[in-house]
């Protein structure tokens, strides 16, 4: 395959970046889309031009390193699959591909394709924790869950943190992500000591960093390689409700 690369360029978080124009050929179509970025990146090297930099991790879908928008899409034209999952069969010979970074004022671009993801850190930092006393492993049937609330938590946890959700909102907001976190411990007897003071100081957190409102429009489920639901968008919304109040009355 030959493509013709639209990549953006940024030296660093206060330098203004652009599009660069590259062509490459000789892209296997049974290679991820990372592994063509690095054919890219060979390719400049030879040339004696700096290399582009971006984020990866496992290259298995599992870590959410790989975080970038794709022809305006985060992660690219494949529902439910990250960037090193992503194969270049799914583009024709002679595509033109534009490659940018998830773009919120969250999150700061550090170096051309890498931007600085740790305001989800200290989102789930703020609530991310359950007291109850750890040690070895207890009796599974010692504290019992039911089987639909168990997979709600488990379906929640399997949101990566990627940022894919906040790229696609025209808010930049972080609700699907906060509510995801929130909502695995939430949902479990072992979170429920620090419920109220974890979506407080959880949706306190987000609102701090500079996410934007959450409207609903639905796109951050539709981007989310997880397929997390917006269900856990509503409720952390009536969770933060109930909470306000207890603080309130208490």
């Amino acid at each position: 395959m030959k493509l013709f690369l639209k990549v953006w360029r940024q030296g660093g978080p206060n330098v203004q970046g652009r599009l660069e124009t590259h062509t490459l050929g000789g892209v296997s179509e049974d290679s991820s889309f990372l592994e063509m970025l690095d054919q890219l990146n060979e390719q400049l090297l030879e040339e004696g031009t700096e290399p582009f930099v971006f984020d990866h991790d496992c290259r298995e879908g599992i870590c959410g390193m790989c975080s970038l928008t794709i022809n305006g899409l985060p992660h690219g034209p494949e529902n439910s699959t990250t960037t090193c999952q992503l194969h270049m069969r799914k583009f024709e010979d002679g595509d033109t591909i534009t490659i940018e970074p998830f773009r919120a004022r969250a999150f700061p671009v550090v170096k051309d394709l890498v931007v600085d993801r740790s305001a989800f850190d200290r989102i789930t930092q703020a609530g991310g924790f359950i007291t109850v006393r750890t040690g070895s492993a207890p009796d599974g049937n010692a504290l019992p869950v039911p089987k639909d609330e168990s997979d709600k938590a488990m379906d929640a946890a399997a949101c990566i943190g990627c940022g894919a959700c906040v790229a696609s909102c025209k808010n930049a907001s972080a609700m699907l992500f906060t509510s995801a976190k929130a909502g695995h411990l939430n949902m479990l007897p072992q979170g429920q000591a620090e419920k109220d003071k974890r979506v407080i100081a959880m949706v306190a957190t987000m609102d701090e960093a500079g996410f934007g409102n959450c409207r609903n429009y639905g796109e951050c489920s539709a981007a989310c390689p997880k397929d997390i639901s917006l269900d856990y968008i509503a409720k952390l919304n009536r969770d933060h409700a109930k909470a306000k109040l207890k603080s309130i009355f208490a």
